[in-house]
Order: C-alpha cells, then sequence, then structure tokens
C-alpha cells in the first residue's frame, strides 16, 4: 500500500521543525545536510513574521522545500519554488551527483518534478507550496511579486548564480532575507559561482549578514540595490 500522506498539523513558532517534518526531510532525497537545514528553517521562520511569500530557487526533490513549506505554512504564508526540474548541471549523466532514478524513461531526460511532488504530498504540506516550472530568469522576468526570502540553490555556474541573483534580489523587501547554499571560500571544497554571488551581495553595501552555517550564509536586505 501507499504511504499515507502526513496531516502536517503541527504548529511550530520557533527555529525547530516540528518532528514529522525533520523526518520527511531527512528522508527526502538532497544534498543539505541536517544543521544546514535547521539554519535555513530558522531563516524562514523568520522571514514569514514579514507575511510576504518565502522563495527558492533550486528545488531538485524538494528536500529544502519542506523547510519553507512548513514554515510559511506556520506563518499564514506560502513558498514558491522555482524550478525547470531537469537537474543542473553536475546532476546529468556522467556527472558527480547524477541519480539515474529520476530519469524518464521515455524521454532520457532528468525529471525531478514527479519525486518533488511526491515528498510534499508524504509530508502534508502539498497545499502550502506554488511550484513554478521553468527557468530561473525567464519565470523572474513575468514574476509582480515581492518576498520576505529568497532562498538561491539552484545552478552553481556563473551565469546561472548570478542570473539567479539578479532577477530574483530585487524583490526582497527591506528587512528581508536573502539565503545563499553552497557558498566555498575554499574552490577545493566546490564550486565558486555561489560565493562570488554572496561576495556580491555584501559589496553591494543592500545587504549584511547575519548568519554562516557551513556553506549556508543568510543575509538581511537594509537597503535597496544588489
Amino acid at each position: 500500500m501507499p504511504a499515507e500522506p502526513r496531516t502536517g498539523s503541527e504548529i511550530r513558532t520557533g527555529g525547530v521543525p516540528a518532528p514529522d517534518v525533520l523526518a520527511a526531510f531527512e528522508a527526502a532525497k538532497g544534498f543539505m545536510p541536517v544543521h544546514e537545514g535547521l539554519a535555513l528553517y530558522g531563516a524562514a521562520v523568520e522571514a514569514g513574521a514579514l507575511g510576504l511569500p518565502l522563495l527558492e530557487i533550486g528545488t531538485y526533490c524538494g528536500r529544502s522545500a519542506l523547510l519553507l513549506a512548513a514554515a510559511a505554512r506556520d506563518a499564514g504564508t506560502v513558498a514558491v519554488t522555482v524550478d525547470h526540474h531537469r537537474g543542473s548541471e553536475e546532476q546529468q549523466a556522467g556527472w558527480e551527483y547524477h541519480d539515474p532514478a529520476v530519469v524518464d524513461p521515455e524521454t532520457g531526460l532528468m525529471d525531478t518534478l514527479p519525486t518533488f511532488r511526491r515528498t510534499l504530498c508524504l509530508a502534508g504540506l502539498e497545499d502550502h507550496v506554488i511550484a513554478v516550472v521553468g527557468r530561473s530568469p525567464q519565470v523572474a522576468k513575468v514574476w509582480g511579486g515581492r518576498f520576505g526570502l529568497v532562498f538561491i540553490d539552484g545552478g552553481h555556474t556563473e551565469e546561472h548564480a548570478n542570473g539567479d541573483y539578479e532577477g530574483w534580489a530585487p524583490l526582497l523587501v527591506e528587512g528581508g532575507l536573502l539565503v545563499i547554499h553552497d557558498v566555498f571560500p575554499d574552490p577545493a571544497d566546490g564550486g565558486r559561482a555561489p560565493y562570488g554571488v554572496y561576495l556580491r551581495a555584501l559589496a553591494s553595501g543592500a545587504f549584511a549578514e547575519i548568519s554562516v552555517t557551513d556553506s549556508l550564509r543568510v543575509l538581511r536586505r537594509v537597503s535597496p540595490g544588489i
């Protein structure tokens, strides 16, 4: 028999998600470790107090989206996720993070959307997420709303990381939080593009750093600009 969706009824107002949400996060496909997930959740809870949607760029199979969805639900708002669901460059066949289980057997292309939807459904959080399927720069050009949190966790090339920043950071309200994942100052640890975006945000004077948890950086918008 298929697993029953969780009700997601337990509400948390602090920095630790409900046990069922944390369990769903740990069980989901993805790459974010728990301690970084807890930092993301804490940022989402704080940003949720602004009453605006929380944005995730780069969703994969929904691991971190669960945390944003839970925080959004508890704040009475919604999480918005943007992903083409064809996998980023390092997830394609022949690369380190390729997972054949999320390849469409008919097209031969990666398709993480069904797994993402299943992840949300089993956690009882499907109603608290608006999933936008498309390429980040294209979606940003037609998006009209503002956000209390922008979480950049998409492609790691210079083009993709800077495109995500340029497309979505302008929609973050003053006092809102910009969260950047996979920030590696040492090139031996990983790709440098998110680190470059992080430095760019700080150099702009529009953002102030408020926390560092390994590769996860949380910045607050303190003035206009990018």
